[in-house]
This record gives C-alpha cells, sequence and structure tokens, in this order.
C-alpha cells in the first residue's frame, strides 16, 4: 500500500493550486485522509483532514483559502489552494488511515511530499 502525492509547483502570490494523492495497492478500506505540511526550519502541521463520511477540519491558516475533497471510489484525496502566500511555502504530504486487505488494523500511511513555493 504507498501514497503517491502529485501537483506541487511554484506559484505567485495569489495564485493557485491544486493537489492530489491516490493510495495504490491491497486496500480494504480507508478512514481519514489528511495533508500535512512541513515549512523550512518548522515542524510538520496539519493542514486539513477529511473522514470517510465526508467531515473536514482545518487549520486556522487554511480556512477560507484551501477546500480538502476525497473521492472513495478512486482512493484519492485532493486539496485546493487558492489565494496562496509565501508562509505557504512548504513541502506538503497527504496522509491516510488505511487497512490493508490482509490486516485487520488501520496504519498511518504517508506519501512522499510535493513542494509548494509561493513567491511575492
Amino acid at each position: 500500500v504507498q501514497l503517491q502525492a502529485s501537483g506541487g509547483g511554484a506559484v505567485q502570490a495569489g495564485g493557485s493550486l491544486r493537489l492530489s494523492c491516490a493510495a495504490s495497492g491491497s486496500i480494504f478500506s480507508i478512514n481519514n485522509m489528511a495533508w500535512y505540511r512541513q515549512g523550512p526550519g518548522k515542524q510538520r502541521e496539519l493542514v486539513a483532514a477529511i473522514s470517510e463520511d465526508g467531515s473536514t477540519n482545518y487549520a486556522e491558516s487554511a480556512k477560507g483559502r484551501f477546500t480538502i475533497s476525497r473521492d472513495n471510489a478512486k482512493n484519492t484525496v485532493h486539496l485546493q489552494m487558492t489565494s496562496l502566500k509565501p508562509e505557504d511555502t512548504a513541502v506538503y504530504y497527504c496522509n491516510a488511515a488505511i487497512k490493508a486487505l490482509a490486516s485487520s488494523y488501520y496504519y498511518q500511511r504517508w506519501g512522499q511530499g510535493t513542494q509548494v513555493t509561493v513567491s511575492s
């Protein structure tokens, strides 16, 4: 089971980016999915999370600008980011609690990270 993130890049302040993350492998079910980020010299922090039934949770810095969504049929999670600011510059990681076919438990999985750079 693995997560593959994509969609990062470099934009100017005020611009938009859409991140995507796809889970693949022998998946039985996926519980919560989320996006985290780690800026230069900072600790990794939660940006947004979404439950299996679609309930969402956002960091204060993301509210009103970012939207998290998921497609349960495709095992994907997306993060639509608008009105980007230089302080949004970070490596963004997707995260998901996944139960594999051969497992009785959910395990946290991380994607490889995708760089988002916002210039002023």
